[in-house]
């Protein structure tokens, strides 16, 4: 598998009225074509900051970062984001939300409508497209973003907490959606990096969980996630879920 996503020694330090702030250190990491990695740390390490720094949405203050062998020098067209809040704009219908990809890349939205209909229909949102954010729960709200994120059919994701304000069981059918929507037991797989706080959300979706140190973020353990795919609710019964949550948690505290 080749590394689609490379980070060579990458920092990153801010500048504070109180004085330097350093948030990372000197990660390198390979993420290769198709996979699914999770970052998992403390809160405060950097994870979403390395989000970022991937998009080409900031830029790290030292180290090298190169996607599709090319280096990162500012915002990536073909990244989807999704944040842990969905961000979208309450004036406008779902739809519309899910079509403003295409509208901010100067492309004609309506030839993108179908797609957007097939996503919302993939997701289980058919027949809310014409409705507004308000009129829909905080789950059905986050399906829309990923829509939206996945419209213009971007190669690599970047998820940053996106169903960490879910409850529970909203979380489980959307780590399902997730799994479905990023291709899950196919060959054309998109590239995810998604991070986290739950460590078995982590071990549910992941090929690899990430862990990062308290800040500055280093990285502690790489942790392969050998668990056979497809996956359902049940993979979480199993001792090897288990065992590799308790080994990722053990990393974690001595991190």
């Amino acid at each position: 598998m080749s590394d689609l996503i490379a980070l060579d020694r990458v920092g990153m330090v801010y500048t504070t009225a109180s004085g330097a702030v350093e948030a990372l250190r000197e990660i390198s990491l390979g993420v290769g074509a198709g996979e699914f990695a999770a970052l998992v740390g403390p809160s405060g390490c950097g994870k979403s900051t390395l989000l970022r720094i991937i998009a080409g949405l900031r830029p790290a203050t030292s180290g090298a970062v190169a996607v599709a062998g090319r280096p990162v020098d500012g915002p990536l067209h073909a990244v989807g984001m999704v944040f842990q809040a969905p961000i979208l704009l309450k004036w406008r219908r779902v739809l519309d939300n899910v079509l403003l990809p295409a509208e901010l890349a100067g492309l004609d939205s309506r030839r993108h409508e179908d797609r957007a209909r097939e996503l919302l229909r993939l997701v289980g949102l058919d027949g809310f497209a014409d409705k507004y954010p308000r009129e829909l729960s905080g789950g059905m709200q986050q399906r829309a973003a990923l829509c939206r994120a996945l419209l213009l059919d971007p190669p690599i994701l970047l998820m940053d907490e996106p169903f960490g304000a879910l409850d529970a069981m909203t979380r489980d059918e959307l780590n399902l959606e997730l799994l479905r929507v990023w291709g899950e037991g196919n060959q054309r797989r998109k590239t995810i990096v998604f991070v986290t706080h739950s460590i078995p959300e982590a071990v549910f979706l992941a090929d690899r969980v990430v862990v990062l140190t308290p800040r500055p973020g280093r990285v502690a353990s790489i942790v392969p996630v050998s668990l056979p795919r497809p996956r359902t609710v049940a993979s979480r019964a199993s001792g090897d879920f288990g065992a590799l949550t308790f080994q990722i948690h053990e990393s974690l505290t001595r991190a």
